[in-house]
């Protein structure tokens, strides 16, 4: 055979084996990755009509209230037609509920998403083009040129925005999220509720105002309402401030009275019929020349692709809403899990976000995200799965193509001070500056920075300011930390002493933490601790002898050298321990008990909100899974931050020494008699 003929023959081969190699797709394979990336196929049969589908009738039919006016709303800040926050209110939704593993977060219109694609629509299509306003469309809802042409503008931020977060997704940059700390993102959502107050400004006075926009724009905002403080409609203002206080006492006594009436009433929504029908009945209209919502087209008009010839001049506020969007949104998926005990994967919810705003954009949807008051009612009325949120589309729905005329008579000053009352549980977080101050002032300093950096120019720009910051406060205080070199937490740092001779002994593990926990770590030490916890099913054997046991609980640099050149001082510090001193014979239990982990947290240089909520995240998590946790060596600070982090706790957990702790194991049983006051922290 030729040399050619040889080598052509050779390279077909290696081509043969090499496909060879390539694993067979099979069936389950399919099944288990449609399983994983589109989580309703997971869920949906498993869903119990008896125990769930009550819960989410009821709070998909409030939700339905929050839904309908943020997107009639919402799609003002956005400078468009409201109707087509009402699409946005219903398209991102459905899609998330398909995509999403969130069980009680919905997406939809967002003040801070809207804000973002107003500053593209307001510079693409300012208003002084509207004179095309008169050329109406018959085919597109009877609605001008003029709205298609912002409307337009806003589905192409929505639909680059969604692209770059499937990008993001494919990328796996999901991972980047723990550069984003709690503080940011407190301050950041903070901020973005109060450009959504200052927005909703013009309609709570009644007055006409230009759009105002960049650069400390929210002082420009109220610069302008002082010098035209006579333009103030009365009407107007009594409505908005009657309004924002009746809602907010209707609804903490129905938050009061919740358990003993079993329903939630619908207060937004009586306060919203009530004063249409005042308004129509009285001709508020004419008589004061109040602002009302105006013509509601019915239906849903076809899909159309975005406007792509824009999507270069709109890339700023693209990757705004892919960021800003992401972020806010993933820790309303991380928040319900911690009471509901289900797991939230970050990369299939970059991919839910994206699809949720790529597809919604051939629907005429503005930028959506998940919003905190709406989480935050679905956890409060008891709702269990995405299947509220499905109800809640099939009520807005049915407004779209029913109820929407009936919406005309609407004041936009109620609806103003409807959506002001659901903002509150974002601007409550100033209440968290005192919090961070008491777990970490460099935190409360981080806080406050982001915030101000936020209200003064964007959310977006606040968000990068506050990584940044707290990067650079990081690093100096690794700088001036005890370790001076930063790992990364894994099973090498994570010392881990193990011994299973005897299979119906206490199993006890002991973990030492030798370095800084705060918010570039404490992410990964919860998954590794959570591994080796899931991979070493086994624990320590407990000694009769306390010097034993003593002298076999850690295997760190600094316990080795004190057992290898210094022991005699290690059965000495136990011997003055006040269990030693009083007896305590470690006597091994005649039954399987619960599991015990011990945190030796004694070399903690330094720790920030983050890493101290993440350390009481790992107590709640590792007791909800039958297992005891015991804290080692905590300060007096700490053991008060943890406090202030949210730290729920019937029994004492924080001892001084490791020995005590595993002597308390022993003589109580995990905690069945109390210990003695003076073996405890």
């Amino acid at each position: 055979m030729p040399p050619r003929s040889r080598r052509g023959a050779g390279m077909g081969a290696r081509a043969a084996s090499a496909w060879q190699r390539i694993p067979a797709v099979r069936a389950s394979d399919v099944k288990l990755w449609c399983a994983r990336r589109i989580p309703i196929l997971e869920w949906a049969p498993r869903y119990s009509l008896k125990e769930n589908l009550v819960p989410d009738t009821v709070s998909g039919l409030h939700l339905a209230v929050y839904q309908l006016t943020q997107g009639l709303m919402f799609a003002g800040m956005s400078s468009v037609h409201p109707v087509f926050g009402l699409y946005g209110s219903l398209i991102p939704s459905i899609v998330y509920a398909v995509f999403g593993m969130g069980r009680h977060v919905v997406t939809g219109t967002f003040a801070l998403t809207s804000l973002i694609s107003a500053g593209a629509v307001e510079r693409l299509v300012p208003r002084i083009n509207s004179s095309s306003a008169a050329n109406y469309s018959p085919d597109f809802l009877g609605l001008s040129d003029f709205e298609f042409q912002r409307i337009g503008v806003a589905a192409a931020v929505t639909f680059l925005g969604g692209v770059i977060q499937v990008a993001m997704f494919v990328l796996q940059l999901d991972k980047l999220t723990f550069l984003m700390s709690q503080s940011v993102i407190s301050s950041m959502t903070t901020g973005a509720a109060t450009h959504g107050v200052n927005a909703l400004v013009k309609h709570l006075l009644g007055l006409k105002m230009p759009y105002i926009s960049g650069p400390l724009g929210m002082f420009y905002i109220y610069a302008y309402v002082f010098n035209n403080i006579q333009s103030v409609q009365l009407e107007a203002l009594l409505l908005s401030v009657f309004g924002i206080i009746l809602l907010l006492i209707l609804k903490e006594l129905n938050e009061k009275f919740k358990k003993i009436i079993k329903i939630i009433l619908p207060v937004e929504l009586i306060w919203m019929v009530a004063v249409s029908l005042a308004c129509y009945l009285a001709d508020m209209k004419n008589s004061y020349d109040l602002d009302v919502l105006g013509h509601i087209p019915r239906g849903i008009p076809a899909p159309r692709a975005p406007p792509m010839n824009i999507l270069s001049d709109v890339v700023i506020e693209g990757f705004g809403l892919a960021i800003v969007g992401y972020a806010a949104s993933i820790v309303l998926a991380h928040r319900s899990p911690k009471n509901i005990k289900y797991s939230v994967d970050d990369n299939q919810e970059l991919l839910a976000h994206g699809l949720s705003n790529v597809i919604s954009s051939f629907f005429y949807c503005i930028p959506n995200a998940a919003a905190m008051g709406r989480t935050s009612f679905l956890l409060s009325n008891g709702a269990k799965t995405q299947v509220a949120s499905l109800v809640s589309c099939s009520v807005i729905l049915l407004v779209i193509y029913i109820a929407g005329p009936l919406l005309y008579w609407l004041p936009m000053c109620v609806l103003a001070s409807v959506i002001v009352v659901s903002l509150k549980g974002m601007l409550m977080q100033f209440c968290d500056l005192k919090k961070y101050w008491n777990t970490d002032k460099y935190d409360c300093v981080i806080w406050i920075c982001t915030y101000v950096v936020t209200i003064c120019f964007a959310a977006n720009i606040g968000l990068l300011f506050g990584v940044l910051f707290n990067i650079a406060v990081a690093v100096a205080r690794l700088a001036r930390a005890k370790v001076l070199q930063l790992e990364t937490f894994d099973k090498d740092n994570c010392n881990v002493m193990e011994n299973t001779t005897c299979e119906q002994c206490q199993k006890v593990k002991i973990v030492s933490v030798g370095m800084p926990l705060f918010f570039l770590n404490a992410k990964k030490f919860h998954a590794d601790l959570m591994k080796i916890h899931l991979k070493n099913s086994e624990g320590i054997q407990l000694h009769d002898e306390p010097s034993k046991g003593e002298q076999n609980i850690l295997l760190t640099p600094m316990t080795n050298e004190a057992h290898n050149g210094n022991s005699g001082h290690s059965q000495g510090s136990f011997a003055n321990d006040p269990l030693a001193r009083a007896g305590v014979t470690l006597a091994r239990p005649s039954c399987t008990v619960r599991d015990t982990l011990i945190l030796d947290c004694s070399r903690l240089s330094f720790f920030d909100y983050t890493g101290l909520s993440t350390l009481v995240e790992i107590y709640t998590d590792f007791t909800n899974r039958g297992v005891t946790v015991l804290l080692v060596g905590c300060k007096a600070s700490q053991i008060k931050a943890m406090h202030y982090s949210g730290l729920e706790s019937e029994q004492n957990i924080f001892f001084n020494s490791v020995s005590t702790a595993v002597a308390a194991v022993h003589l109580y049983k995990c905690y069945t008699h109390k210990p003695s006051d003076d073996s405890v922290v």
